[in-house]
């Protein structure tokens, strides 16, 4: 080998080792006094920790319990109520839902845009803020005004949520539970 070739791979291996000794100043890997060095045992040890999975797994559900927007009825419940606005913006995990700007066939020069955050998923009256948006316009889009607020719109859409958002709740308490998802005892 050349000289220039020799330099290359010191050069090469020289920054593959900073690369690898990181910001912590350790080699990437474990620690040989902390792991065992059976791999058998790394790989339970690895299991055990969250770490991996097992193939024979993975129909089996694991983890905590997950909420999904149909579960929660003040979600649902704000969908229901503006169901004939076309939608925006929804974020279940953010809590936000954002209309499109909507105008009804009688007055197409105003047209009103919703915005519904969510506080809490407790079903209350402060667990929403409410805006409501009124764009009025001269001619076709041109020379419109903004207004924030419509104060009487968006008590009757608090009220109309909330009242949709208890009777969803009082559903779910009556309903059954399903069991499916309860762990078996395991058989012996």
């Amino acid at each position: 080998m050349t000289k220039t070739n020799n330099l290359k791979i010191l050069s090469f291996i020289t920054i593959f080792s900073f690369l690898l000794i990181g910001c912590n100043g350790k080699l990437p890997g474990g620690d040989a006094r902390k792991n065992s060095p059976d791999p058998a045992e790394r790989v339970k040890k690895n299991l055990e920790e969250g770490r991996g999975m097992k193939l024979m797994d993975l129909g089996k559900k694991k983890g905590g319990a997950f909420e999904f927007a149909s579960s929660n009825e003040l979600w649902r419940a704000s969908l229901d109520v503006i169901d004939f606005m076309p939608l925006s913006s929804v974020n279940y995990s953010g809590g936000i839902i954002i209309t499109d700007w909507y105008s009804n066939e009688k007055d197409q020069n105003e047209s009103i845009k919703i915005s519904i955050r969510f506080l809490t998923n407790e079903i209350r009256s402060d667990a929403l803020n409410i805006k409501v948006f009124t764009r009025r316009c001269e001619t076709s889009l041109l020379n419109c005004k903004f207004i924030d607020s419509n104060n009487v719109l968006v008590a009757e859409l608090k009220k109309e949520i909330l009242k949709k958002a208890a009777i969803y709740k009082k559903q779910n308490l009556e309903k059954p539970r399903n069991n499916a998802f309860k762990s078996k005892p395991k058989k012996k």
